[in-house]
Order: structure tokens, then C-alpha cells, then sequence
């Protein structure tokens, strides 16, 4: 104990202030990684190999579409930062060609359809958007998806020549189809 009292002030304000900066950086790091896991899509069909990195948020009782993600507002279609797609070759997404590499993709939801956006600019946190970036936009279909999906997840579903990108949360499914690009 004799040790401890030898301490000046200065240094138990150096030791307090490195505890709390560790203890807020592990509860900080708790937090963020449950509320909207980090996650990947991945398909390799006819061709073709599309890739999105995204985060998952939860829907945790909440009204989505037209609550939390606002009907006619650009969305980055996930959480946290805006949602990657990385092609491994060039592309036709609902006919428009697309050259492979990596992009942001953001949506516009609205009750009945989607406008898909394929963005240039890519690492950028939230809705950090830039239309005079976008590559291109076209319409989206949505399906009803039951029962409501809990938590937001992209996935594929083959096609003759292509796939179909689904982009699925609560009771909304939006199809997105690919073509191997001639």
C-alpha cells in the first residue's frame, strides 16, 4: 500500500483516463456489432461471380419501409457504412451494361417499386451520397416475402443466363437480375 501512496495525481489521472478511454472503446465496439452485423453476399452462376459487402440491421419492432427507411429518400441499402457490390466481370443489370468492378449500391424505395442505384463513389459511411457520382438508376420489382424477414439480408437466386440479386427485409423482397454481359 505504501507503493500506491507514492503516486502523484497526475499519474492516477493518466491511469483513470487510459481505463475509461478502454472501457468506452469495448463497450463502443459491443454495441456496434450486434445492432447491424457486417455480412456477405456472394453467387457465382453462368459466368459470373457478384460479391456485396453489407451490414445487417434488425427490424426489432419497428415499421420499416415508410418508418425507418423513408419511401422516396435514398437508402444505402443496409447500415452503417454504404453497401459494396463487387463484380468479377463485366455485366448487364436489368440490360444496363455495368464494367466489373467495385461500386456502391443504394435504393429508392417506395410502395410499390425501387429505383436501384449503381454509385461510383465507394467507402463512405451512411447516406454520404452523391448523385453526380451515380453510374446508373433503372426500376426494381418487389415480391411479397413471408413470413417478414427480422433482420435485412441480400441473397441470389439463379436464372436462365443470369441471377437475380434479392434484397430482402420484413415483408419486401425487391429483385435486382443480372446477365453476363455479352
Amino acid at each position: 500500500m505504501e507503493f500506491l501512496s507514492t503516486i502523484d495525481t497526475t499519474t492516477w489521472l493518466i491511469i483513470g483516463g487510459v481505463l475509461l478511454f478502454l472501457l468506452l472503446v469495448a463497450l463502443y465496439l459491443r454495441w456496434s456489432g450486434k445492432k447491424s452485423p457486417k455480412a456477405i453476399a456472394q453467387a457465382t452462376q453462368n459466368g459470373m461471380t457478384v460479391k456485396v459487402l453489407y451490414c445487417q440491421p434488425s427490424k426489432n419492432d419497428r415499421t420499416i419501409f415508410g418508418g425507418v427507411v423513408k419511401y422516396d429518400k435514398v437508402w444505402r441499402t443496409g447500415a452503417n457504412a454504404a453497401t459494396i457490390i463487387e463484380l468479377a466481370q463485366d455485366v448487364r443489370i436489368n440490360g444496363n451494361r455495368l464494367t466489373k468492378g467495385r461500386y456502391s449500391l443504394y435504393t429508392i424505395p417506395t410502395p410499390n417499386d425501387w429505383t436501384v442505384i449503381i454509385n461510383r463513389r465507394t467507402g463512405q459511411w451512411g447516406v454520404s451520397y452523391k448523385e453526380a457520382a451515380d453510374i446508373m438508376r433503372f426500376p426494381a420489382s418487389t415480391r411479397p416475402y413471408s413470413p417478414a424477414a427480422e433482420q435485412f439480408f441480400i441473397s441470389f437466386e439463379p436464372q436462365p443466363g443470369g441471377l437475380n440479386m434479392l434484397l430482402t427485409w420484413d415483408d419486401v423482397q425487391v429483385v435486382v437480375p443480372f446477365q453476363k454481359a455479352a
